[in-house]
Order: structure tokens, then sequence, then C-alpha cells
């Protein structure tokens, strides 16, 4: 069963019928004894970082997440959701994040380049380019577009955690993840084919680990 947090800032719709479409049994909620139940989790988002870090505090799921982590249970965020397992962000102030993942959010600079305007946010398909191909969220899948919707970029502290990148206005992180848990600044499930195969491999890979613990962090 994979459970998708609802904290009232993801798509959670999109994300549901994705995992419809892939015959994955979910449940959309917002108790932790039912999440903490799940051999999974997908932690969506869309919109404020500082606001979603706030409902999460207030709802108490920051420090059930941050011990799904420790205690060795997958995790996948999307977009906003992968911006929150990363230590800070800078948008609307400073706010704190899970501190799963090592690193910052923050603003696209928006530079013009060689005549080439890289307009804030960045929206639309850009190709993904996979550092490391043998990661279990994109093994097997050939490199192809998904489609990003999003204005704060992450600088990971260390090359190890970035997955995949995408090129706008220099190589951007597209994909994170260490050990078991994963993050996508995309939509996979607005991506096509492609992002439900990478979906598909992040419920294979929960099918896989039933019963199994990964390294702690």
């Amino acid at each position: 069963m994979i459970g998708i947090v609802d904290y009232g800032m993801g798509n959670l719709h999109s994300v549901s019928k994705a995992l419809e479409r892939l015959d994955t049994p979910y449940v959309l909620s917002e108790d932790l004894d039912t999440l903490s139940a799940c051999e999974g989790l997908i932690l969506p988002g869309v919109g404020s970082f500082k606001d979603a870090m706030a409902i999460l505090r207030k709802k108490k799921m920051d420090v059930m997440i941050q011990q799904w982590v420790k205690e060795g249970h997958p995790l996948l965020g999307i977009c906003l959701g992968m911006q929150l397992l990363f230590a800070e962000s800078e948008e609307n102030g400073y706010t704190e994040g899970l501190d799963i993942l090592p690193g910052r959010v923050r603003r696209f600079a928006g530079k013009t380049r060689a005549g080439v305007r890289y307009k804030v946010p960045h929206m639309g398909w850009n190709i993904l380019r996979y550092q490391q191909p043998n990661q279990p969220l994109v093994k097997g899948a050939e490199e192809g577009h998904v489609y990003f919707v999003h204005s704060y970029v992450v600088h990971a502290d260390t090359p190890d955690v970035v997955i995949a990148t995408a090129n706008y206005d220099g190589e951007v992180p597209a994909i994170v993840g260490r050990h078991h848990v994963f993050g996508t600044q995309f939509h996979p499930e607005k991506s096509s084919i492609l992002g439900m195969q990478l979906l598909n491999n992040y419920v294979q890979y929960v099918q896989e680990r039933q019963g199994e613990r990964s390294d702690s962090f």
C-alpha cells in the first residue's frame, strides 16, 4: 500500500489517478497512524515552502516523516514535496525544511544567456540527464522529457544525492535521492510515458522492499 500524504497543498488528484492507472493500491490520508501502516509514502506538493512546512509541523507530519525515513521506509517527494526534503529554503524568507537530504532551496535567477531569457517560473518540458542511471527510480528508463513547473531550485550540498538533472539556466537537480528516499522536481504524474515509468519504478521498489530496511541516514 502506498500512502499519499494529504496536508492540503499537494497535487493529490493527479497523483491518485496516476497510481490508479498503475493498478497500485493507495490511501490518501492525513492520519498519521494510517500513513505509518503503509509500505511507502508519497509527499506531493504545490505552493509555498514556508506554508507547507507550517502545515506539516502543525499536523506533526514533519516528525512522522523524519521518523519514517530513519526507520528505513521508502519516501518519494514530488515538486514542492522534493524541496521539502532539504534543510532549508529562502522562499518567503528563511524556513527550515525536513532536513532529510543536504542542501537548500533558492529562487531561479531568471538570467539571460546568449540571448536566451530564462523565465521564472521554469514551466514546460525538459529532457532528463541521468547522473546515476542505476538508481532504482530511473533504472531501465530511457532519458526523455518531463514536465516542470517551479520558481525555486535545489542546491544540493553533495553531488551524490543528484540522480538526474535538466538544463534550464544551468544544470538543475531534477531527481534526487539517497538510500530509500527520492524526490522529483518535475511532476511524473503529468509527464506522459516516462513519468509513469518512473512512478512505476518507485512502486516496484516499495514492493521489493517490503519487510526490509535500507541504510540509516
